[in-house]
């Protein structure tokens, strides 16, 4: 009984950016295909991650530039401020650069929601906090108060839109 060559077929995309011709465009390949998606920047998703990394960036620094009254409060907001920065970036970076296809074992849309709802709390939490502690010094409270209603909306805005995808060759979406 020999068991010779078959023709195996999947479902999923063969094409890795590590094998051959990684950078070059393939013959019929359509402009959605490839290691960078182009379009995703200008989604309303991509756009409210630059958002809140930016407002994030202007709460550290904020905090950051003060002169502290309690050290314990502070350096907890710094520590979930950049936390959660750099979280959203690497999500981005997910999107961007299609990691959802090389990584199916992982449910992106899920871990994403998951990281929204639990950074939500921290920052919320971390917010009370520093603002409290900040009664007189007008450069924390700028900093505490301006992630509260971030972190809110956050939530409020994309929780319900967030759609969980299981097709691992197709990325989150945002409905």
């Amino acid at each position: 009984m020999s068991h010779g060559a078959g023709l195996v077929r999947t479902t999923c995309s063969s094409g890795s950016a590590l094998g051959p011709g990684a950078g070059a465009a393939q013959p019929g390949a359509s402009p959605s295909e490839g290691l960078l998606d182009l379009v995703y920047p200008r989604t309303h998703a991509a756009l409210l991650k630059v958002a809140q990394m930016v407002t994030l960036l202007i709460a550290f620094i904020c905090v950051r530039s003060s002169v502290w009254t309690d050290y314990s409060a502070y350096s907890y907001f710094e520590v979930v401020t950049i936390c959660d920065l750099i979280m959203i970036l690497a999500f981005y970076l997910v999107h961007l650069f299609r990691v959802y296809r090389l990584l199916t074992c992982i449910s992106w849309p899920l871990s994403e929601l998951l990281h929204y709802g639990i950074g939500t709390l921290l920052l919320l939490i971390a917010s009370i906090v520093a603002a409290s502690k900040s009664y007189s010094q007008g450069g924390l409270v700028a900093g505490a108060d301006n992630q509260s209603p971030v972190a809110i909306i956050k939530v409020q805005w994309l929780g319900p839109k967030l759609v969980i995808n299981m097709n691992p060759n197709r990325g989150p979406e945002v409905a």
